[in-house]
C-alpha cells in the first residue's frame, strides 16, 4: 500500500553526509559489540540478527550510546531530543541502519512526540524538494503495525541529478512512555526495499524496548 509523492529537493547535503558518514563505519566492518544486558527498566536496542537479513553480508553493530546521532537523520533530526539514545548497524557493503530511541515523560508526551515524528515523516520527501532542486524525492507509505501502541511505516527515494539513488525505510514507535525509530538504507530504489523484512525488524524493535 502506497501513496506515492514525487517531488524535487534543494538541500540533500545533509541526507548524504548522514548516508555517507555511516557508509564510511561500515567500510571498516569492525566486528559486532557484545550486547550488554540493560539495566532494569532500560529500553532494550536491536540486534544485528534482527535487522533484514542482507544476501552478502552480517550485520555489525556499534554501542548504545546516549545523545542524539552525529549526523543527524534526515528530516528527523530536528525532533529528537537531548535524551535520545541511538546504536549504529551496518554491513560489509553500502547497507546500514540506525535505532533512535527516546523515553519520555508521560505516555502522553510520548504519543505527541510519536506524532510530531510521523508528521516529519510524511512531509519529508516536500522538504527535501524545498531544499535542493538537484534531487527528486519520492516517498510511500507502507502503513501501521499493530505492536504495543502501534508502529508506523515509511519509504523515502531521493535521485541526484549526479547519479546517486538511495532508498530508505523508516518506522516510528511507541511503547508506552517510549518512542522508537528504526531507519534502514541503501543505494537503490524502491525495487530494492526490504519492505516485508523491516516491518518485522519493526515489530521486533517495539516489542524488545521492555
Amino acid at each position: 500500500m502506497g501513496e506515492t509523492m514525487q517531488i524535487r529537493a534543494r538541500d540533500i547535503r545533509t541526507t548524504m553526509a548522514a548516508l555517507a558518514a555511516v557508509a564510511g563505519v561500515a567500510a571498516a566492518a569492525v566486528p559486532a559489540v557484545a550486547a550488554t544486558t540493560p539495566a532494569s527498566g532500560t529500553p532494550r536496542f536491536l540486534e544485528p540478527a534482527d535487522l533484514p537479513p542482507h544476501p552478502s553480508s552480517p550485520w555489525y553493530a556499534g554501542a548504545v550510546t546516549p545523545g542524539r546521532p552525529d549526523p543527524l537523520p534526515m528530516c528527523l533530526g530536528d525532533a529528537l531530543p537531548s535524551i535520545t539514545t541511538h546504536r549504529q548497524y551496518w554491513t560489509e557493503f553500502d547497507t546500514n541502519a540506525q535505532q533512535l530511541t527516546v523515553e519520555g515523560r508521560s505516555e502522553q508526551w510520548a504519543k505527541e512526540f510519536a506524532a510530531l515524528l510521523r508528521k516529519d515523516l510524511a512531509g519529508c520527501a516536500e522538504k527535501l524538494m524545498r531544499q535542493d532542486a538537484d534531487i527528486t524525492a519520492t516517498q510511500k507509505y507502507y502503513g501501521k503495525l499493530n505492536v504495543e501502541e502501534g508502529a508506523d511505516v515509511y519509504g523515502i527515494h531521493t535521485a541526484s541529478v549526479r547519479g546517486s539513488s538511495d532508498i530508505g525505510l523508516f518506522s516510528v514507535g511507541r511503547d508506552g512512555a517510549t518512542v522508537t525509530v528504526v531507519r534502514w538504507g541503501q543505494m537503490g530504489t524502491f525495487r530494492h526495499a526490504r519492505v516485508a523484512d523491516f516491518k518485522a525488524t519493526t515489530v521486533t524493535a517495539v516489542n524488545k524496548l521492555y
